[in-house]
């Protein structure tokens, strides 16, 4: 079984509108002039030097924004110029929230077990229903009909609906689970969880906790995950008031190690002897304390926002963010795991800046799927990424992308024009089908 990392594709309305409370880095730039072209060829270096190291790389595609079915459910109404131009005039900040490129953080695109773990011996992805933002709870239609397009075995892969409801099941994906192994034992599958939705005693501060442990819980029982192979764990609120919205602001495993902040979870200790039983005492930590990185300085540069990948030679790697070697107190963290007694061997810091600002670090930018070969061997969409995509994907970002936007330019129906143009060629290119609302009619 292989790990792949699904990344997702910056789209051409990538802009700054800071719509997401709780998200520091999206609240502090709102309103700041874009780079979608840079955005887009950031996150495709970020795809190549990933794919150099040996690691399983594809790509998802960006979703159809302004996102006009929405715009049309609310009540404007003539040809897409003018429903945009409607908006524009009569709900601006309606319009920014349908224009949102967020999709491109697809760590929130969905739950992932593989079919090593799972009850009936098949792939389960559910796309996360993102119900405590509205511009991201648009996403969910189109990543399910993204994921099915790839994942079309049935006999092999089970990509289920978003779970149902509205705030009591809120689900943010994958940003708030991890699967921790160990040889010899069946997997541990981590839920993190901000709230319960009927009251087991969660309360609210500052920011409001987005994944319920209801939504974890019926996805372990979705994919046919043994309980006893599941640790669910609140995140911490204070955490959380700091921004630390999805547990993967402070928290990032990779088979047998787990590195994380001590503000990550509530009652952590407790957590923490959970995982080892359930993993024969064989979880490798490293856990800092908010003396020695501020929670604050973690937030501002993402170092538990980092892929960690399991090398050929059976060491590990971290892929950070530059901002995590600018901030010293994150650097002298990241050299300390270095040289601990852990299997990382190498931190690799990379220019993903356009996302960052809006509060997405490297690990936001992918969704982890582990594929058997034959199960690989199964996925007929061109996803996965060579040489000759990568190339590909750079020239067509360069043919279709703006590099500027300001906020004002989400008004331009041009910009709705071209980005339809791109993506209808893009689907093509990734042999996905017809997958998008205007695609079919």
């Amino acid at each position: 079984m292989r790990e792949y990392n699904f990344d997702g594709l910056v789209g051409p309305t990538h802009n700054y509108a800071g719509l997401s409370p709780g998200n520091l880095a999206s609240m502090r730039h709102g309103g700041r002039v874009s780079n979608p072209k840079a955005a887009a060829l950031q996150g495709l270096a970020k795809m190549r030097y990933v794919a150099s190291l040996g690691a399983g790389q594809a790509a998802l595609p960006p979703h159809p924004r302004p996102h006009l079915p929405t715009l049309r459910a609310l009540g404007f109404r003539g040809s897409d110029e003018q429903v945009i131009a409607s908006a524009a005039a009569q709900d601006f900040h309606l319009l920014r929230l349908c224009s949102s490129a967020a999709a491109m953080w697809t760590a929130n695109a969905a739950t992932v077990a593989p079919s090593a773990d799972s009850a009936d011996g098949r792939l389960h992805l559910t796309p996360a229903n993102l119900q405590a933002m509205f511009h991201r709870a648009l996403e969910a239609d189109t990543t399910t009909r993204v994921l099915r397009a790839i994942f079309a075995d049935e006999s092999r892969f089970a990509v289920h609906d978003p779970l149902p409801g509205g705030g009591q099941f809120a689900d943010e994906g994958a940003a708030n689970h991890t699967r921790l192994s160990v040889p010899g034992f069946p997997a541990v599958h981590l839920f993190a969880w901000g709230r319960s939705a009927f009251g087991e005693g969660t309360t609210v501060d500052r920011f409001p906790a987005r994944q319920t442990l209801e939504a974890s819980r019926a996805l372990a029982r979705l994919h046919g995950l043994p309980e006893e192979r599941c640790v669910f764990a609140q995140q911490h609120q204070e955490g959380i008031d700091r921004g630390a919205f999805h547990t993967d602001v402070l928290a990032v495993g990779n088979d047998g190690f787990l590195m994380l902040h001590e503000l990550a979870f509530k009652n952590w200790p407790d957590v923490q002897r959970e995982l080892r039983a359930k993993l024969a005492g064989s979880l490798t930590v490293e856990l800092v304390s908010d003396a020695e990185l501020p929670v604050d300085d973690a937030v501002k540069s993402y170092p538990f926002n980092s892929q960690v990948l399991t090398l050929a030679n059976g060491s590990m790697a971290i892929v950070a963010p530059v901002e995590a070697r600018e901030n010293a107190r994150t650097k002298a963290f990241l050299d300390r795991v270095l040289a601990g007694s852990n299997p990382v061997g190498a931190v690799h810091y990379l220019d993903v800046r356009e996302s960052m600002d809006n509060g997405g670090g490297p690990a936001c930018l992918r969704l982890r799927v582990w594929l058997e070969p034959e199960e690989r061997e199964a996925i007929d969409a061109r996803v996965f990424v060579d040489d000759a995509l990568l190339s590909e994907l750079e020239a067509w970002v360069g043919r279709h992308y703006r590099d500027r936007l300001a906020p004002a330019d989400l008004a331009d129906p041009a910009l709705w024009r071209e980005g339809m143009t791109a993506l209808d060629e893009l689907t093509s290119l990734l042999r996905l089908g017809s997958v998008f609302d205007f695609q079919q009619g």
